[in-house]
């Protein structure tokens, strides 16, 4: 016969964990962009997919899952924090750290069955809304900054000005 233990325990990773925490805050309150530390830490404790709230959980809420925050030890990408210390799920585009290279969903073969329609959910209606343009270099962002500065310039005329001082003409 089976124990309670057996019964509510589940293997997931405390990572892992957490995403499905956030993803079922997301799928139940669309109208929301973010939430609390503590409401995903609540949402943990009413999920029950483990006997006990581990160690790591708070950790992994507001450290190790967090794409936009230096890493400690893990480097995962599966939250992004908000200015206003709220998290809501990574979406593909977002600005990370860049040590930060992690996973940014669990791995379905290390999830338990029951949280498979949160990896679809996820892919099929959240990461849409994700930026999807290419991440660019400094460079590349700055092309066209100032641009207003030399309306009805002529570049040539501005070079051939500046060259008449420098050879004393």
């Amino acid at each position: 016969m089976e124990t309670v233990q057996q019964q509510t325990e589940t293997h997931i990773l405390v990572a892992d964990e957490v995403w499905c925490a956030l993803a079922m805050l997301h799928r139940s309150h669309p109208q929301r962009v973010s939430f609390s530390a503590k409401e995903i830490l609540e949402q943990v404790r009413a999920e029950h997919a483990h006997t006990d709230i581990r160690p790591g959980i708070q950790a992994h809420i507001y450290l190790h899952n967090v794409a936009n925050l230096a890493p400690n030890s893990a480097r995962y990408r599966m939250f992004y924090r908000l200015e206003n210390d709220t998290y809501r799920l990574y979406r593909t585009g977002d600005p990370t750290h860049p040590l930060r290279k992690g996973k940014i969903v669990p791995n379905r073969a290390e999830l338990p069955a029951r949280y498979h329609d949160l990896l679809d959910w996820y892919e099929r209606e959240y990461s849409k809304g994700g930026v999807q343009e290419e991440r660019k270099g400094l460079i590349e962002r700055m092309w066209g900054v100032g641009r207003h500065l030399w309306v009805g310039v002529n570049a040539d005329d501005y070079v051939n000005d500046l060259r008449k001082d420098w050879e004393g003409e």
